[in-house]
């Protein structure tokens, strides 16, 4: 595997610039809200922030898992907020978001795994926003059944849950299952044919070019008709390493390569990330229907 002195290429050098999006950083720290943006150190947050396009992060900070390629905080997380729903609601307004991406640190200390947080969550927002569409990206809530039928039936526009990478890849992982997280979708899609299911990956870990098809496949053969590929980055020299700067080239490849296969919608590119240009997905949703 590669070293972190492995030179970062001229595609990767978009910058980000706190003081651009400082604005919507302002109401967000105001509103005691999290985001994903923030809490991953995304190289889109700039970008977003200055679209006013935000995925909060509900239920704290702090995940109970520890994969390797992650920046979102490890440990025992607190309790929930049980006014965080109405004030992500109130948040979505004042901001008069129309596509609002709503995720989570892994919570297995809970029962459920959070899922009727997301629920109350999604009712919050839609009963104060009517025209908002939303949508979920959760974790694998430990494969639970009960859960995941909350979560299908929450009315949200799409729910997203990611492989993040080929199954030979998964020690980056820690204490999820390549085949669990495709069970997630599928379970989704047999509680509620009509919710569109999303998935995400990252190149460059190492993966081979004949995992990433595989992989498409497995997400086609579960319901999975929405797909996000970008560039793995490490946050820090402490996180996973990065194998390999893969050529924008090769997203365009895997871009095609899965649309012909059957993919309703696919964001390829090395910057892109699950939530990155979302409302795209959803209006192609609304085209199919």
């Amino acid at each position: 595997m590669a070293n972190m002195t492995l030179r970062k290429p001229d595609w990767l050098q978009k910058r980000i610039r706190p003081s651009v999006h400082q604005e919507m950083q302002s109401l967000l720290d105001g509103s005691n809200l999290n985001t994903i943006c923030h809490e991953a150190m995304c190289p889109n947050i700039t970008e977003c922030y200055q679209k006013k396009v935000a995925t909060f992060m509900i239920m704290g900070t702090i995940c109970t898992r520890f994969c390797t390629f992650c920046n979102v905080h490890k440990g025992k997380p607190n309790p929930l907020d049980e006014k965080e729903p109405e004030n992500i609601a109130k948040a979505v307004k004042t901001l008069e978001l129309k596509h609002v991406v709503i995720t989570s640190p892994t919570r297995d200390d809970l029962i459920d795994g959070g899922a009727l947080h997301f629920v109350n969550t999604v009712a919050a927002i839609k009963k104060r926003n009517k025209e908002t569409k939303v949508e979920l990206l959760i974790p694998d809530m430990q494969e639970n059944a009960d859960a995941l039928k909350l979560l299908a039936h929450s009315n949200a526009d799409i729910i997203g849950h990611n492989l993040e990478t080929v199954p030979s890849l998964y020690h980056v992982r820690k204490g999820a299952n390549y085949r669990r997280s495709l069970r997630v979708l599928q379970i989704i899609k047999e509680f509620n044919k009509n919710v569109a299911t999303k998935s995400a990956i990252m190149l460059g870990l190492g993966e081979k070019e004949s995992e990433v098809k595989e992989l498409m496949q497995d997400l086609l053969d579960v319901g999975c008709s929405y797909l996000s590929i970008g560039q793995y980055l490490a946050p820090s020299q402490n996180h996973e390493k990065v194998a390999e700067y893969v050529e924008p080239s090769r997203f365009s490849f895997y871009h095609d390569y899965g649309i012909s296969l059957g993919f309703a919608h696919i964001q390829s590119s090395p910057y892109t990330r699950s939530s990155y240009m979302a409302h795209q997905f959803l209006e192609v949703k609304n085209e199919a229907l």
